[in-house]
């Protein structure tokens, strides 16, 4: 069986879907493997390493997809890509179902057996294929020091003969993985942290982390969703939630935004007044791909409104490409090893992580979400 990786096309993409190193755990379970030859070298991976694996490398894309029985990939395919692969062949990658759902419907007409990264179910045994999760964390690692350098202001507290600076006051909004990051991050660096999240639950992690859990007046009963996600709320819950927000905010330095909904808007709780920070002030939205936590976010792109300096990133992984590859390729692989048997796919319908992660198969979009988002009954 041959599994493939390619270079990735879409702008700004630097990681890659496999790395020497855990190229050798795929080759131990008999997979043949090919990649496209510097489909690496943005992510500081050359030819020179793959070849040292024995990884047979192709300039020809459409050669190479043409005998490809599984095809890893970082970011989603594009029409011309998903024209390009071989019918009865699978593809793992992130592939956002929810956001993007007419991906599946043409994957499935193009009889693609597809797995979506961001469909692996949070369960204990599926840990180290959560490549939600570690892409996340470096997320929220690299979003603190970018408030760091837009700042006009350090993080930690320094004494100089010309007296003491005061610490930077950091607030994390959303306390999932890349918050839980970003507030870890943050304290090492020496700021003063303070993290709210609607899901009471997070408390104990941010205090165990040196952040303070920041509490409002709100009704959080029905905060949490399947898997641990934050659920959507009302507008006027919102309102609400941005109001009370409001003085948290005023008095940070830095704010780092990570508060999302799967396949919803991410939720506004910062306003276009950008609640009356201070000048110099900086906010991190690392919602922006869905619409942005503050009102003024636009995605790849720097704002600056009332003297705060507004970054909307929506690949901060691809900052830290080299990493970010190397855990993602792992991701992969074990995924792609729970679902070989004997050196060939074996597909386990009934397995829990099987099932969750698979989205197309026999021509069909499987998952339900996005069946319903495709208006599929």
């Amino acid at each position: 069986m041959l599994v493939v990786a390619l270079n990735e096309t879409h702008p700004g993409e630097r990681r890659v879907a496999l790395v020497p190193d855990v190229a050798r755990l795929l080759k131990k379970a008999n997979l043949e493997l090919a990649i496209q030859a510097g489909a690496g070298f943005r992510a500081g991976f050359d030819d020179a390493g793959y070849e040292r694996e024995s990884i047979a490398r192709e300039s020809d894309v459409a050669a190479l997809l043409a005998k490809a029985d599984v095809v890893l990939r970082v970011q989603p395919p594009s029409d011309a890509e998903i024209a390009a692969l071989r019918r009865g062949c699978t593809l793992l990658a992130f592939l956002r179902p929810l956001d993007q759902p007419e991906t599946a419907a043409r994957l499935a007409q193009a009889g693609v057996t597809s797995f979506a990264m961001g469909l692996v179910p949070r369960i204990t045994r599926a840990q180290a294929m959560d490549a939600l999760s570690s892409q996340a964390s470096l997320a929220g690692y690299h979003a603190v020091l970018l408030a760091g350098v837009s700042m006009p202001k350090i993080l930690p507290m320094m004494t100089t003969a010309a007296g003491t600076i005061p610490a930077a006051r950091v607030l994390v909004i959303g306390a999932g993985v890349a918050g839980l990051q970003a507030i870890a991050t943050a304290r090492r660096l020496g700021a003063v942290v303070e993290a709210y999240d609607t899901r009471p639950a997070v408390k104990e992690q941010i205090e165990s982390l040196g952040g303070r859990f920041v509490e409002l007046p709100l009704d959080t009963s029905d905060a949490e969703g399947a898997g641990g996600y934050a659920k959507a709320q009302s507008d006027e819950f919102l309102a609400k939630q941005r109001e009370l927000l409001g003085a948290r905010v005023r008095a940070a330095d830095a704010v780092i935004s990570t508060a999302a909904v799967p396949g919803a808007r991410a939720p506004l709780l910062i306003s276009a007044e950008v609640a009356g920070m201070k000048p110099g002030s900086v906010i991190v939205d690392l919602a922006a791909a869905t619409g942005g936590n503050c009102a003024l976010t636009k995605a790849d792109e720097i704002v600056i409104a009332h003297g705060v300096t507004i970054l909307g990133p929506t690949n901060l992984p691809a900052a830290v490409a080299h990493d970010s590859s190397r855990v993602y390729a792992r991701n992969l692989a074990t995924l792609l090893l729970h679902l070989v048997k004997d050196g060939k796919l074996q597909l386990d319908l009934e397995d829990e992580i099987t099932k969750s992660a698979l989205l197309t198969h026999d021509g069909q979009v499987v998952n339900a979400a996005v069946r319903a988002k495709l208006g599929i009954s």
